[in-house]
């Protein structure tokens, strides 16, 4: 490292490539470095010497030194052999047409006969039929291809399984919708209860008029859920129809679904197995003549690259035509052999094809044949058969997961909105059973003073004393005990926020006068009273005071969602469609 240090030194003013070379011998030097630090620390624990006390490192040798006479002699070296005359060199491009004009039509014979080979062994359906006769059957590539992405999405088998979540799913749909309409009818029982229960008094609108945009979603809802229904029922029973089709695609390999060829139950003179075997040994013998016309497209390819003339045309003198003549020759005996090849498969697929009629009607192969195609016909089936079910399946449960989370912000909705209800009804009945309190004591006070004035003064009665406070006036239809102390038996309805049994009276909200100082003539209409602050901010909607706008009153809670926009998205499928 050092001496790179004085050589980066040295280097000032060198070629770019030569510093970039410094630099990464550096940089590989100090990873060197660290890396043997670490390891020394940890596993050797040697002691290092000091750079001082070693020795200096020798010179490396980069080049090997050649002897100026080796590089000076060109007795060795053909100077001009790359120097060929005009004359020549067209020669030799006319003998490399000739050649590969023989290579390529060779090769275009060798290439039609395999064709011819292939093709008719299909036609005979060979080699699958004895394939089949020895329990090696197969199914073509793209039927399995397709089975098995059938196989690996669970199969026929799990469908019931996507089935019960479809169920699930609408058993769940169904009960959130059931809950959020209960409890917007328990909340209008309630605000109909305290209507009959004080009349007039109970100005507050209707539920029924403020939840109606909530009812048409719940009634859309409900009216989706019940064609998601039949949607299922359709799928559910498209599956119990179609599973005996389909159940050939649970059968695991699937090639045990495939028929297979049958030794004949009865044989006359016993030779099935001459027969295949024979039929078996012509088929290697077809094989073998594949084989041997690959070599020969090798050996002529070979032969052309060693072929090489040009020195001959340039020691030869006039016409070339007899050259050439004797060159191509070389090229006869492979051409012959690729033609005997050709012939003897022909012959050979002559006696494949009469050994292959003989087996077919030992082995009945005709019937084999139209029962696999006929199984065949069964596995594409049911392969669209399954692929339609999945599909119909998968767009439910998109479906229902979408519903449910409409129906979940509907419910949160309505929650919002039974909250501000309760709210304004605590405060509502406050406000009535004041008033009538009120209006109680007023009535008392005018009464105590015509029976005063009508009676002697020594016979009238003691006055009461100055801090009494006059009782409250029973609700309609009530018992005589305050309203605000002990509410009015209601079967199956508890008052939202009841207030506190035995609980020191406390001033009456929203700057209202005390009971004990109500002056108001008793029959006087009441004035139109303001509620104040609400509790909660701007439950006053469009629906209450509605000739008074008023800016709404800022709060921590949000405006009341009752006319929320729908958040259930359309929904377009073929099985599930909301109307």
């Amino acid at each position: 490292m050092s001496a790179l240090a004085d050589a980066k030194k040295a280097a000032r003013g060198v070629a770019a490539q030569l510093l970039d070379s410094v630099n990464k011998l550096e940089s590989n030097m100090k990873t060197n470095l660290e890396r043997a630090m670490k390891e020394n620390d940890r596993v050797y624990l040697m002691r290092v010497p000091a750079a001082g006390s070693l020795g200096a490192l020798p010179a490396a040798s980069l080049v090997k030194p050649t002897s100026l006479a080796e590089v000076l002699d060109a007795s060795k070296e053909r100077l001009f052999s790359s120097l060929v005359p005009d004359g020549s060199m067209k020669a030799l491009s006319k003998y490399t047409e000739m050649v590969d004009d023989i290579i390529r039509t060779q090769a275009e014979k060798l290439q039609q006969a395999s064709e011819i080979t292939r093709v008719r062994l299909k036609e005979m359906d060979l080699p699958d039929s004895i394939l089949s006769l020895e329990g090696n059957i197969t199914l073509p590539l793209d039927l399995k291809e397709d089975v098995e992405a059938v196989q690996i999405s669970g199969g026929p088998a799990g469908l019931e399984s996507e089935l019960q979540q479809l169920r699930d799913l609408r058993r769940v749909n169904q009960e959130l919708l059931v809950q959020t309409e209960e409890l917007l009818q328990k909340e209008a029982n309630e605000d109909a209860q305290f209507r009959t229960q004080f009349g007039s008094r109970w100005t507050r609108p209707q539920s029924s008029t403020l939840t109606k945009n909530i009812q048409d979603r719940l009634n859309l809802f409900a009216a989706n859920l019940k064609k998601a229904a039949d949607s299922d029922s359709l799928i559910e029973r498209g599956v119990n129809e179609n599973y005996p089709l389909m159940s050939i695609l649970d059968k695991r390999p699937i090639e045990s679904a495939l028929p297979s060829i049958s030794r004949p139950i009865m044989s006359l003179d016993g030779n099935e197995d001459a027969i295949v075997g024979a039929l078996k040994q012509s088929l290697r013998q077809l094989e073998s003549l594949g084989a041997q016309r690959a070599g020969l497209e090798d050996m002529l390819k070979e032969m052309k690259r060693k072929d090489d003339i040009l020195p001959k045309l340039m020691a030869g003198v006039g016409s070339h035509d007899d050259l050439f003549k004797k060159e191509i020759a070389k090229y006869d005996s492979i051409c012959a052999e690729i033609a005997d090849n050709i012939v003897a498969q022909e012959q050979l697929l002559l006696q494949i094809q009469a050994q292959n009629e003989q087996f077919a009607a030992v082995f009945n192969l005709e019937d084999y044949k139209a029962s696999r195609e006929r199984c065949y016909k069964q596995i594409a089936a049911a392969i669209a058969k399954y692929r339609e079910i999945k599909k119909n399946i998968n767009e439910g449960l998109n479906f229902y997961v979408t519903l449910q989370e409409a129906i979940g912000k509907i419910k949160q909705q309505c929650s919002d909105f039974i909250m501000t209800r309760n709210i304004q009804c605590r405060e509502m009945i406050e406000d009535v059973q004041r008033k009538l309190a009120g209006f109680n004591f007023s009535s008392s006070s005018h009464s105590s003073v015509q029976r005063n004035a009508s009676v002697p003064p020594d016979q009238s009665s003691p006055s009461p004393p100055p801090h009494a406070q006059p009782p409250y006036a029973a609700p309609p239809g009530g018992d005589s005990r305050p309203g605000y102390s002990q509410p009015e038996p209601r079967p199956a309805y508890s008052q939202p926020y009841p207030p506190t049994y035995g609980a020191p009276p406390q001033q009456p909200p929203y700057g209202a006068p005390h009971p004990g100082q109500y002056h108001q003539p008793p029959h006087q209409p009441p004035p139109s009273h303001d509620y104040g602050q609400p509790a909660y901010p701007g439950w006053r909607g469009p629906y209450y005071n509605a000739h008074q706008p008023q800016p709404q009153q800022p709060g921590p809670y949000p405006q009341p969602p009752y006319n929320a926009p729908g958040a259930y998205p359309p929904h377009q499928s073929n099985y599930y469609r909301p109307q």
